[in-house]
């Protein structure tokens, strides 16, 4: 199914309970998508900020920045001067890892936010067009395994630790530690949270301070697999250790595309994962077939033990690259708006500061719409194709994805003082934007209109970088800060729900 700018989204009525929706309708302007004259509208950047590339938190590291980003919307408020204070958590991945991966230890950092939008369509005053988000790192927080121990980015080379007691069959380094390559971030009232992995690709719950509560596999058809075997490696060895083999699974999820995107539905009780790219057996061991990925939709009603009750088949967007070749838009994050809509942010690779592409090609927030999908759960698992070399079974009906926010924008990015391709200094966006989450405005006049967030994942790029006891300086020559842009959205009844 080739990506259509068909300008659909499901109504998000207060009323209806059940979340179902009505057929989409026309199309109104580039900024908004309707339905029924239901209308959710871009309104443009409204602030920039960013964090020094080369700063370290509290355990002597190099931070990381945004593989996934949860906004405490409990510490948010709106000042009688019109700025915003709150804090939010923002996610790194496995760590500085341009050659193999190392033992850094996950970890969940604490930003503190300070935020003074401008007016929609307004310029920031000149020499502040990136001031607009001051964030500042208060505390980094560790992440362990169930049984307290320190865990780690390293990838699992061949390696698992064996089902015990109420925790499955887990990735495990060659040091002996759980490996986790964490992606996506929810987080529930009580403190405890959800978050996503790479490597399984799992959803893992944690504890408020950090330590694993239990683990959740995805359906086997997700599974990576390797002389019919589970084996969860990468192909990014640690020192000293081997490739996997063979380098790519048979099935499941192909390497470093695993659930990029998770979110929890606005009532908490559905929890939507999405793997980044088609699994291997759907056409994912190909860029130009790896359209048609999987969307878990879980009941989260008992948090220790997540229940999948649908599946979804969700085509990413499809662009031409610099080759005149078609390529696939591979999904890093996604904000749920109801257990059958929600918010992807969809992006080409290799292209920004701190790689050798200058241009990006595709990086937009699309609105995705399973309302008239079919449920694929159980019925294309294991070994079974729902899209063998990227063509989609003709009984299965596709999600609904809808265009709906720019990020290359030209226009909205010189505002404030950004820009999309050459020349490939600081200003040009960087490569990977992972992260993604709302905030209410708090205006009475505009009781619907929010702040959406996005964040990049920076890789860890710096020239004065500092990781696992060594200093080190980062591919490419760079320092790619970890940046923040904020756009002003309209979401109708979303704050009922």
């Amino acid at each position: 199914m080739r990506y259509m700018r068909s300008k659909s989204l499901p109504l998000l009525s207060a009323v209806l309970a059940t979340f179902v929706f009505s057929a989409p309708v026309a199309a109104l302007a580039d900024n908004s998508v309707a339905v029924q004259g239901v209308t959710l509208v871009n309104k443009g950047r409204v602030a920039v900020g960013r964090i020094p590339a080369n700063l370290r938190d509290k355990f002597g590291e190099t931070f990381g920045s945004g593989s996934g980003m949860s906004i405490d919307t409990k510490s948010w408020v709106r000042n009688a001067d019109g700025t915003y204070k709150g804090s939010l958590w923002l996610l790194p991945d496995r760590g500085y890892n341009a050659v193999g991966t190392t033992d850094y230890r996950p970890r969940l950092n604490t930003i503190d936010v300070t935020l003074s939008p401008v007016a929609s369509g307004a310029a920031p005053p000149a020499g502040k067009e990136q001031s607009g988000v001051d964030a500042k790192l208060a505390d980094t927080q560790l992440l362990k395994d169930d049984k307290g121990a320190d865990t780690t980015g390293l990838d699992p080379t061949n390696g698992t630790r064996q089902a015990e007691g109420s925790m499955p069959l887990l990735p495990q380094a060659p040091n002996g530690k759980i490996s986790l390559d964490t992606e996506a971030i929810a987080r529930l009232p009580d403190g405890t949270m959800f978050i996503s992995d790479e490597y399984g690709p799992y959803i893992y719950r944690f504890a408020a301070d950090g330590r694993m509560m239990s683990a959740t596999p995805p359906p086997a058809a997700l599974l990576p697999m390797r002389n019919g075997a589970v084996n969860f490696a990468s192909n990014n060895p640690g020192p000293g250790e081997s490739a996997p083999d063979p380098k790519d699974p048979t099935s499941g999820r192909q390497n470093n595309q695993g659930l990029e995107g998770m979110s929890l539905t606005p009532d908490g009780k559905f929890l939507i994962a999405v793997l980044q790219s088609a699994t291997r057996q759907d056409g994912g061991d190909s860029s130009s077939t790896r359209q048609n990925t999987r969307a878990l939709v879980y009941d989260a009603a008992d948090p220790a033990n997540l229940k999948l009750v649908h599946e979804y088949v969700v085509p990413l967007p499809v662009f031409t690259n610099d080759k005149g070749k078609t390529a696939v838009a591979a999904q890093s994050e996604i904000y749920a708006l109801s257990p059958q809509t929600f918010l992807m942010l969809a992006r080409d690779s290799n292209n920004g500061y701190g790689v050798k592409g200058d241009k990006s090609l595709y990086r937009s927030i699309v609105a995705v719409d399973v309302s008239t999908a079919t449920d694929i759960a159980g019925k294309f698992d294991a070994d079974k194709s729902v899209a063998p070399k990227g063509v989609l079974d003709a009984s299965v009906k596709p999600a609904t994805v809808s265009q709906f926010i720019d990020i290359n924008d030209s226009a909205d990015l010189a505002r404030f003082g950004l820009h999309n391709g050459a020349p490939n200094d600081r200003n040009n966006l960087s490569e990977k934007w992972e992260a993604m989450s709302l905030a209410s405005v708090q205006d009475p006049k505009l009781p619907d209109d929010y702040f959406l967030f996005v964040a990049n994942d920076n890789d860890f790029l710096t020239q004065d970088g500092y990781q696992v006891g060594a200093a080190y300086k980062g591919d490419g020559g760079g320092d790619v800060d970890t940046m923040f842009q904020v756009f002003q959205v309209t979401i109708p009844g979303l704050a009922a729900k």
